[in-house]
C-alpha cells in the first residue's frame, strides 16, 4: 500500500487492516499518565499563549494540533471568528514558512487577529492544556503523520499513551487523513473508550485548508475524516 507521508513523499504500509495489537495497546495504556518531563521550551510557549488568552478570557478555544505551516489555523480562525484559534507545531522550519496571508513565526507566539501560532511539542502542550483545565470547543487533527509501518502503531496518536489526554480535553474532535486505515483505527480507539464517532467517511473539501489537502486533492487521492463530540467527564480509567 502506498500513500503520502507527513512530508508529502510516498511511503509504504505493510498493514492491510486495523492493527491486531490496537486493543491490547489501548488496554496497556489505560489509566497510565504519560510521565516524561515537560520540556522547558514548551512550558514557556504555553505560558506565553496563556498570557494572550488572558487578555480576552471569555473567548472559546479551538485547537489546530500539528498545524504545519499554519495555513489551516488561519482558515479555522475565519470559521470560528469569536474563538481563540491556536495552531501548534513542533517544527520551527514548518512554522517559518509562510504564504502571502500566513505570517512567519519569529517568536514563541505569533498573533494575527484571533489566530495564534505557537512552536511547541504537542504531547507536552496537550498535557499542560489538560492541567490548566482548558476546554476547547473544537479540536482539529488535520493529516497527522500516518506512521504507516505496522511496527509504528504506538507513534500514531490513537496508539500513543497520550491518546487519553487528547480525549480528556474534550470538544468536537475532527480528524482528517488520506489513509483510510488511520481513520478506521482512530474510530476503533474511540469505541474502546465508549465514545461515539462517525465512521471513516470519504469527503471532498469545499475549501482546501492545508497544503497537504491541496496536494492530495490535485493528485486525485481520496480523503477521509472522522468527527466525535468528546465527553466533558471523560475518565481514562
Amino acid at each position: 500500500m502506498v500513500l503520502l507521508g507527513s512530508d508529502g513523499s510516498s511511503v509504504h504500509s505493510n498493514q492491510q487492516g486495523v492493527h491486531e495489537q490496537l486493543h491490547k495497546t489501548l488496554e496497556r495504556h489505560r489509566g497510565k499518565a504519560f510521565q516524561k518531563p515537560i520540556a522547558e521550551h514548551t512550558k514557556s510557549a504555553f505560558e506565553a499563549v496563556q498570557a494572550r488568552l488572558n487578555t480576552e478570557p471569555d473567548r472559546p478555544l479551538v485547537l489546530d494540533s500539528g498545524c504545519g505551516v499554519g495555513e489551516s489555523t488561519q482558515h479555522l480562525a475565519q470559521r470560528h471568528p469569536k474563538a481563540w484559534v491556536i495552531g501548534i507545531d513542533k517544527s520551527a522550519h514548518r512554522l517559518g514558512k509562510s504564504s502571502a496571508d500566513t505570517p512567519k513565526l519569529q517568536s514563541l507566539v505569533h498573533q494575527q487577529d484571533n489566530a495564534l501560532w505557537v512552536r511547541a511539542d504537542l504531547i507536552d502542550f496537550w498535557r499542560l492544556a489538560q492541567q490548566a483545565q482548558w476546554r476547547p470547543t473544537h479540536h482539529y487533527l488535520l493529516y497527522p503523520n500516518p506512521w504507516p509501518k505496522s511496527e509504528h502503531l504506538q507513534r500514531r496518536w490513537h496508539g500513543h499513551s497520550i491518546f487519553a489526554t487528547i480525549l480528556a480535553l474534550g470538544g468536537r474532535l475532527e480528524l482528517r487523513s488520506n489513509w483510510r486505515l488511520y481513520v478506521e483505527e482512530f474510530h476503533q480507539a474511540l469505541r474502546f473508550y465508549e465514545i461515539a464517532a462517525t465512521p471513516a467517511e470519504s469527503f471532498t473539501p469545499t475549501t482546501l485548508i492545508t497544503p497537504f489537502e491541496r496536494k492530495y486533492t490535485e493528485r486525485g487521492e481520496p480523503l477521509y475524516r472522522l468527527t466525535a463530540v468528546l465527553p466533558t467527564d471523560f475518565q481514562r480509567e
